[in-house]
């Protein structure tokens, strides 16, 4: 069940101010900047996930391995990582603003991108992108530190990278069809940001009170 959620944080990073608006320019980069061909922007759009799943994956693993040598102290763990969420949350809610999270604006000018040069875009990408998907990439690491292990720590970030890879993968294929699905997203991002941002207080109240694992338990 923690993966499911590190899934769902992937899938509403993807959704986000900070990225979905930007996806078009994304796609027309793998795209080549000539005639669309769905072949070459599918190549070029799965380097670039690649790309930021082997980033994001070894970022689980640190997590993960600090987490290990924390159980002991896992009440202390508990409270810090719930509460670094809530504060996730609340920025998230627009109760403040922190520049910390506030990344790159657009990607690099790349041209002709083939599958390997994607991925190492998406490598470099993923590190300045992180500032701006911090909150919910934040709240998938401290679920991660949580778990007193380097494997799950290193599965869940891959969770997340997948619910954010996945939506990449398929708006690489039918960007001109999902346009009015991205408009109406695009015209409530006020509700969106609610839904997210009060997503991830509730994620971070049950991490401090250490319940999150108990309902995890029941749900499983």
């Amino acid at each position: 069940m923690p993966y499911v959620i590190s899934f769902l944080e992937g899938i509403i990073t993807f959704i986000s101010p900070c990225l979905l608006p930007m996806l078009p320019i994304y796609i027309s980069y793998f795209a080549g900047g000539g005639a669309r061909s769905i072949k070459r922007t599918l190549a070029g759009a799965a380097g670039f996930v690649v790309g930021f799943t082997i980033v994001f994956t070894a970022m689980g693993t640190l997590a993960g391995t600090l987490g290990s040598f924390l159980k002991e102290h896992q009440t202390a763990v508990n409270l810090v990582s719930g509460l670094v969420v809530v504060l996730f949350g609340l920025n998230f809610l627009g109760v403040f603003r922190l520049n910390l999270f506030r990344g790159a604006h657009g990607p690099a000018d790349t041209r002709e991108m083939g599958f390997f040069s994607a991925m190492l875009f998406g490598v470099i990408f993923s590190l300045g992108w992180t500032p701006c998907v911090g909150a919910f990439l934040g709240s998938a690491l401290m679920l991660a530190s949580q778990q007193g292990s380097t494997l799950m720590g290193t599965l869940m970030l891959l969770a997340y990278s997948l619910g954010l890879g996945i939506p990449f993968l398929l708006s690489a294929v039918l960007i001109d069809k999902l346009k009015s699905t991205f408009d109406w997203i695009k015209r409530n991002y006020r509700a969106v940001n609610a839904v997210c941002g009060g997503f991830l207080v509730v994620i971070g109240i049950l991490m401090a009170g250490g319940m999150l694992e108990r309902l995890l338990g029941l749900l499983s």
